[in-house]
């Protein structure tokens, strides 16, 4: 039986099928533009999936894809979805200085914002790339004014993730200001958390297990993240030849079965924004990134005596 009080984060990150970084080598990004676009069609598939559920999600925007698509990007916010940014090149933070992630933010964001007539707030890092060296880049967002990050994976992972950062919303304090962290959902699998709502893993599984994750989180009263892209809903894109095979099938898996599986999701949970969700959610705990980890900040504890005393002022 589902918590009707939760709604769940769907997500899409907008991006083209040869941007993503298992495919720089093949098509570095002097030619990007050479490439003929299928981003146009593809999200439209996802905007038209749902509008017909009646959901807006949050769309993390590349910067790339809003100088080449501008129409798309007024698409999107016409339609009433929650505007995010995935950076503007889909550079890996970790291989960007502090200096080139602030530029790199602030043309994306600045882009976005004019397209979109509205703030953005929320950001993605390409390839979920904060990670214990790059956890710097929280600071910086909260710097630039984001509000929302989904970037950090609590798991294990050959090219990503940070295993022990927590695995439900959490809010990090900086110098600077607040930030709110709403990592993608994952799940308990013998002693390890796996990935369960998103991307080659959402392909991969079976329906039955996806929604038996998201059923997992909302049992605790807490929002999944479920994260898509738009290339994932285009099963008729060109193979690119020159992949690793481990590579290859982590993009290609499942390709014609997304949009039955996303539709599906749509129907049988509440979804809505990255905010509509964290909306749902109970006082988050506060982190504080010290080097390349995360520490929790412990509330002060408040005598009893002084509590009696502040009632009686």
């Amino acid at each position: 039986m589902h918590n009707s009080s939760v709604i769940h984060a769907c997500t899409v990150d907008v991006e083209d099928y040869y941007q993503v970084s298992a495919f720089d080598h093949v098509f570095p990004r002097d030619r990007w533009d050479d490439v003929p676009e299928r981003v146009t069609a593809s999200t439209e598939r996802v905007l038209a999936l749902l509008d017909d559920a009646g959901v807006r999600g949050t769309f993390f925007i590349l910067g790339r894809v809003a100088d080449r698509c501008p129409n798309l990007i007024r698409r999107i916010a016409a339609a009433g979805h929650e505007m995010g940014c995935h950076s503007h090149d889909h550079r890996l933070v970790h291989a960007l200085s502090k200096a080139e992630f602030r530029e790199d933010l602030r043309r994306a964001k600045g882009r976005i914002e004019d397209l979109a007539g509205s703030a953005v707030a929320a950001y993605r890092a390409p390839s979920f790339s904060i990670v214990s060296q790059s956890l710097w880049a929280l600071e910086v967002l909260a710097d630039e004014g984001f509000e929302f990050d989904s970037s950090v994976y609590p798991i294990f992972h050959d090219r990503y993730g940070i295993a022990d950062a927590p695995h439900a919303p959490y809010r990090i304090e900086s110098p600077s200001a607040g930030l709110t962290e709403f990592p993608p959902t994952t799940m308990g699998f013998l002693g390890r958390r796996v990935p369960a709502a998103g991307g080659g893993y959402f392909r991969l599984y079976p329906y039955w297990l996806t929604a038996h994750a998201i059923r997992r989180v909302e049992a605790n009263g807490l929002p999944a993240n479920l994260y898509v892209h738009p290339w994932e809903f285009d099963p008729d894109q060109p193979e690119v030849a020159g992949i690793a095979f481990g590579r290859r099938f982590r993009h290609r898996v499942g390709l014609r079965k997304t949009a039955i599986k996303f539709a599906r999701l749509l129907r049988d949970f509440r979804f809505g924004t990255l905010t509509e969700a964290l909306a749902t959610v109970p006082p988050l705990p506060t982190y504080e990134v010290v080097g390349d980890r995360l520490v929790p900040i412990a509330r002060p504890r408040i005598a009893p005596s002084a509590l009696v005393e502040a009632g009686a002022s």
